[in-house]
């Protein structure tokens, strides 16, 4: 009994203890000098990290601060410690759903890049890019390859529930920025109606009828109501604005006046003019010498002031061009305990008082705002704090798209080509070896800078993306996190409408240029060509619809599966990771490569389950760019011979539905000197020549008199 009697004792002391004598298996990664780790907080989402008893810092989820949509359009979830004073001291991924790291990259490289946030401060800005997109005041970690959105919302998700977590815990104190000053320099001659298109006067009018309907519910309700019929006489028309301003004070006061109130203020105190005509008095006919004028509040700032007797200045007159008539005016000064910016917007609030009783008194609230215009002010630079504010409160894709301004220039530029291609094909027909030049350059670029650098290869897997996001929580902000790839998709879309599915395959998919240049260099090489008969070539064409329409149906039920199976894309292997992979996924990428030597872009025409997925969208283009005669394919078959991707019937039509927009048979539509009815055109054209030429010629001949009196040809 002694023996259960001390167990059950040592167990009540145990699970008696509090939560933090239990120190967690993964606390050496993220607080390496700590011993244990204490009860979760009760208003905030972490719990404190403890050494020898003491608090030294607080881990936690991200997933409970930020959570921010990654490339899947759901958060990466991280543990993340932070000391005292807003280092982080360990991050641990805990779970994600990003395809690119589902199969391609392992799970260490994340590991390596989140742990380049240790020792990292919660002051600094922290952006993910390389060295040569830094910006002046940031701190550049190293981005993953293939992985760059979901490396720079893991970077994003840290940051910003770090300073969310020290702001709630004090850690972080939002310090108060240095209030904007007038810029005394600047004047500017200007009339009424032209200071209030610049935004330098506030204006609030009330009706009669607006003023009652504020009362209704109230127990003053009916009290003072405007007769029948008045309801649109006008309660008080009230005007207001900043005066320290010269282009705002000088116009309104003339010289004069404003010269003397600016001398009578002392340092930090600003003036406002309240102007207004009406029934109601903004100042009231009850003010007692030393009481405050209880009908005026201005807010700003977060602040509300009233004003008392000493604070106000009558103003004698306004001397501005076009001024309306305002029979009430007055100057009430903000003193400097006030703390006033008129760099921030600020507000004049004018309450309405009806009396109810003997004692009881209803109040009704109308406000109006105005900002000095900022070009009249000299605004400081935001304090260090309210920088991490202000950079947080943008959204993340403008930082990236920042970030990538050369990449977006350097793509642009790319698309302008092509569509100046596009649109002047026929232009261009008519030179096949200018045509050539470009579009093999075209096709270097696509695989040089849109797939290896850039790493903008489409993929059957954002088809399906953007598919759930329609049918779960659509954001835009998750399609912008990728510049390259929103913009690429955006150009996409239009081409589908305009031009079919050819285009993307054609010239702007990094894998299928691959193909095109090594069929290009075999042609060239007199590597033999394997072609198979159309029959079987046309029942092929529904290979890669099938492949679509499976991992489709697995998407369904599980995104993260179908982007697993969507592996049959080897568009991760060569172009994302550029062959940096396991050998069986190189080979099978590898394989895809040298079939095309031998067969035209084989992959593209039997297997590609993204070229399914445009392909269906494309039913709906706009326009047939293509030019055909009606000799084509009866009995003419030379397009439907030399196209290589076999897109053309052997009755002469082009199936826009498998037609990459190469441009060779528009090249061959162009030859006279190959396709037959351009051939028989030329020949026309050559025996009209001669015909006309010899009539020329005749008409030319001289004659000559003989001796004999006849005449002979000379």
């Amino acid at each position: 009994m002694r023996l259960l009697h001390s167990w059950g004792l040592a167990m009540l002391l145990l699970f008696s203890l509090p939560a933090f004598a239990m120190a967690s298996d993964w606390l050496p990664e993220i607080f390496p000098d700590a011993d244990a780790v204490g009860q979760r907080l009760e208003d905030a989402p972490a719990s404190p990290i403890l050494q020898n008893g003491e608090i030294v810092g607080y881990v936690f989820e991200t997933n409970d601060l930020a959570p921010i949509p990654a490339y899947s359009g759901y958060p990466v979830n991280m543990r993340v410690g932070m000391d005292l004073e807003g280092r982080i001291t360990g991050v641990q991924v805990l779970d994600h759903s990003e395809p690119i790291m589902l199969v391609g990259i392992p799970e260490t490289v994340l590991d390596d890049f989140v742990g380049q946030y240790v020792g990292k401060s919660i002051r600094q800005k922290v952006r993910v890019g390389l060295s040569r997109q830094q910006r002046e005041g940031y701190e550049h970690v190293d981005a993953v390859s293939g992985a760059t959105v979901t490396v720079v919302v893991m970077g994003e998700g840290i940051m910003r529930s770090a300073r969310q977590l020290a702001r709630q815990l004090g850690i972080l104190t939002a310090r108060e920025a240095e209030p904007a000053t007038v810029r005394e320099d600047v004047f500017e001659e200007a009339t009424w109606s032209e200071l209030e298109e610049h935004g330098a006067i506030g204006h609030l009018h009330l009706t009669r009828g607006e003023v009652d309907e504020a009362f209704i519910g109230t127990d003053a309700e009916g009290v003072e109501a405007a007769p029948e019929g008045r309801e649109e006489e006008t309660f008080i028309d009230l005007y207001f604005a900043y005066l320290n301003v010269p282009t705002i004070g000088r116009n309104l006061l003339g010289d004069s006046q404003y010269q003397q109130l600016m001398n009578s203020l002392g340092e930090n105190e600003h003036a406002l003019a309240l102007m207004a005509d009406g029934r109601y008095s903004f100042k009231g006919s009850g003010f007692v010498r030393g009481g405050i004028y209880d009908r005026i509040l201005i807010h700003h700032g977060g602040r509300s002031d009233q004003f008392r007797d000493t604070d106000m200045r009558r103003l004698w007159g306004v001397e501005i061009e076009g001024a309306p008539r305002l029979p009430e005016r007055d100057i009430f000064i903000l003193r400097e305990e006030s703390r006033f910016d008129p760099g921030q917007e600020w507000e004049v609030e004018l309450l309405v008082r009806r009396q109810v009783g003997a004692l009881d008194t209803e109040f009704a609230g109308f406000s109006a705002e105005v900002k000095v215009p900022e070009h009249f002010l000299n605004i400081p630079e935001p304090a260090p704090d309210a920088m991490l504010d202000i950079d947080e409160d943008r959204p993340l894709w403008v930082s990236v798209w920042e970030d990538r301004v050369t990449h977006i220039i350097v793509l642009g530029a790319g698309l302008g080509v092509l569509t100046f291609i596009l649109l002047f094909q026929d232009l261009l027909a008519k030179r096949p070896r200018l045509l050539h030049v470009m579009r093999y350059s075209f096709l270097v670029y696509t695989v040089v800078f849109i797939g290896w650098y850039a790493l903008a290869q489409l993929s059957v897997v954002n088809i399906f993306t953007f598919t759930n996001a329609l049918f779960t929580d659509f954001r835009w902000s998750t399609f912008l996190m990728d510049p390259m790839m929103f913009i690429l998709w955006s150009f996409v879309a239009v081409s589908l409408l305009l031009w079919g599915r050819g285009v993307y395959c054609g010239w702007l998919c990094p894998f299928g240029a691959m193909q095109e240049l090594i069929s290009a260099v075999a042609l060239k090489l007199k590597v033999p060509q394997f072609e198979l008969p159309f029959a079987v070539h046309e029942r092929l064409w529904a290979l890669k619809y099938i492949i679509l329409l499976g991992l489709f149906a697995i998407s369904l039920q599980s995104l993260t599966q179908a982007e697993i199976y969507a592996e049959v894309e080897p568009f991760k292997t060569a172009v994302l990771l550029k062959f940096q992979r396991e050998w069986g996924f190189v080979l099978y990428a590898v394989l895809l490569l040298l079939i095309s030597a031998f067969n035209h872009k084989f992959y593209c025409r039997y297997v590609c389950p993204l070229g399914a997925g445009l392909a269906i969208p494309a039913r709906i283009r706009l326009f047939d760019w293509l030019r055909r005669h009606k000799e084509c394919g009866k009995p003419c078959q030379i397009c439907a011979n030399e196209c290589h991707i076999q897109a053309i019937h052997p009755d002469g039509r082009i199936n826009p539905n498998e037609c990459h927009y190469c441009l060779d048979c528009q090249l061959t539509y162009r030859n006279d000197r190959k396709c037959p009815p351009m051939v028989v055109q030329r020949k026309k054209r050559e025996k009209a020549s001669r015909l006309s030429g010899k009539a020329a010629d005749a008409q030319r001949i001289p004659v000559t008199e003989v001796s004999s009196g006849t005449t002979e040809k000379a």
